[in-house]
């Protein structure tokens, strides 16, 4: 350990708290170095931000939504004033190309310019004869955001935004591995939001269980795999504390005969291989019809082979390395199990020696349907390429997983395409795209892929609940 680590702080009721304890090593996962470190919250800290966001909520619940709006533009002003520095930050903890950690970084000042114009039903009035109703949308109080470490910045503020908008407060957990933009996200926004409104705390493993134990929230908004929401929502009951759940997903990709093969092989290595696959909504499942299957698969391998992998601080690096080493253990033993299995590979990507969590653009032949790879999320750059022949078929086949958060289909014909889309079992299908997620494109996933929903009008409201002031007239 170096003497000249950056130290980060956490912000508590509107201070900076360095903490000269337990510290967390915070790894570069191109290099493996300790790019900085983060304090390791104590119970004692972790109550101190709760009752911060409790106190805060009693005016903050009150401030005219015209000011709350203004705060919450501001926010995302003091973000796009420190556009460079928060990518490199971002690109230095996760991994990502700077190109993609720009974007998810810029995604938060287009997120706080969408909240600061939508309008949402705060009040609405019915009148009869004899009552009056005035149905009232009310924050719920303190919101605990739990953020996962494939898109960091972007997933904290798609919580934080909503539920300060609609007059919650929050404690916002980052990820252990990736909590540095976030940190220095809270040193940027601590002199424009009142103190205890938000509050951003670190730490490892043991904090998620912890916070999700402690009372006095009232919402948990969550971010991450399914394992681990089935944990948050069974600890958010035992005080009946509302949920949203963003969790796993297994998306497929139906390809149809009709498409320019070109185009779409493009599109489809984005949407699989974005971000290293490390993300939720990402094709994870490519059904590719029988009579392209072939022609397809030499054009996807083509692009994929061409990925550049690498350190996202190098200029022309399309792909970054996997976040962490438990993922990169998960992807390798993953790859090692389908070469055990006899699956056929069209690209068996280069895992290569030496420092970072590297792992080349992988794409499967054919597999069966019941092999790992097709039936659970991989959520690294493997990706199975499937054949089918026959509509009903693929659908019952894209359909037979436990998730349901994404999916696409590709044709010429956009009305056989959206029929097809109407009997995906998922919250989100596209067609002739895939990812393309907006801050007024409400996302809730299906089956086991989560609960509730969040962005757009639709997610805002699941930061208030419905009051109703019934009065008789005389």
């Amino acid at each position: 350990m170096t003497h000249d680590v950056r130290q980060f702080g956490m912000l508590i009721d509107g201070r900076l708290v360095q903490e000269r304890g337990a510290l967390l090593d915070i790894l570069n996962p191109a290099t493996e170095e300790v790019v900085a470190r983060v304090p390791d919250a104590t119970d004692d800290q972790l109550a101190a931000a709760a009752d911060a966001a409790g106190r805060a909520f009693t005016t903050w619940r009150s401030v005219p939504l015209a000011k709350r709006r203004r705060i919450v533009r501001a926010m995302g002003g003091a973000v796009q004033e420190n556009l460079d520095e928060l990518t490199a930050l971002l690109t230095s903890e996760q991994g990502k190309p700077l190109s993609s950690a720009r974007k998810e970084v810029e995604s938060v000042v287009a997120w706080a310019d969408w909240l600061a114009t939508c309008e949402f039903p705060e009040e609405e009035t019915r009148e009869n004869d004899t009552h009056r109703l005035r149905i009232r949308n009310v924050p719920l109080g303190v919101v605990a955001a739990i953020v996962p470490w494939n898109f960091p910045v972007a997933l904290a503020f798609r919580k934080i935004g909503p539920a300060l908008l609609t007059g919650n407060t929050v404690v916002v957990k980052p990820s252990p591995f990736t909590p540095l933009t976030m940190l220095r996200f809270a040193e940027l926004v601590r002199d424009i939001v009142p103190p205890g409104v938000v509050n951003v705390i670190s730490g490892g493993d043991s904090l998620g269980p912890r916070l999700t134990s402690q009372q006095g929230i009232q919402k948990f908004s969550f971010t991450g795999s399914t394992v681990t929401g089935k944990k948050v929502m069974d600890a958010a009951a035992r005080q009946l504390a509302r949920v949203t759940l963003e969790l796993g997903g297994n998306d497929a990709a139906v390809i149809l005969p009709d498409v320019d093969l070109d185009s779409v092989a493009d599109a489809i290595f984005e949407s699989c291989f974005r971000n290293s696959g490390q993300v939720c909504l990402a094709t994870k499942r490519v059904y590719v019809h029988d009579d392209i299957y072939d022609e397809f698969a030499t054009r996807l391998v083509r692009v994929a082979a061409q990925a550049r992998v690498g350190n996202g601080m190098d200029e022309g690096v399309t792909l970054g390395p996997v976040q962490n080493q438990v993922q990169y253990r998960r992807i390798v033993q993953l790859i090692e199990q389908c070469e055990r299995s006899g699956l056929a590979f069209l690209l068996k990507g280069e895992v290569p020696d030496g420092p970072g969590y590297f792992i080349h653009p992988t794409i499967l032949d054919n597999p069966p349907d019941a092999a790992a790879v097709v039936s659970e999320e991989q959520f690294g750059p493997v990706v199975p390429l499937l054949r089918f022949r026959d509509v009903d078929d693929v659908v019952a086949r894209v359909n037979d997983s436990e998730y349901g958060l994404g999916g696409s289909v590709w044709s010429a014909d956009l009305e056989a395409a959206s029929r097809i889309a109407e009997r995906i079992d998922s919250g989100v299908v596209w067609v002739n795209e895939a990812q393309r997620v907006l801050p007024n494109f409400p996302v809730a996933g299906h089956k086991a892929s989560g609960i509730g929903s969040e962005n757009g009008i639709e997610g805002l409201l699941q930061y208030t609940s419905p009051q109703v002031i019934s009065v008789r007239k005389p």
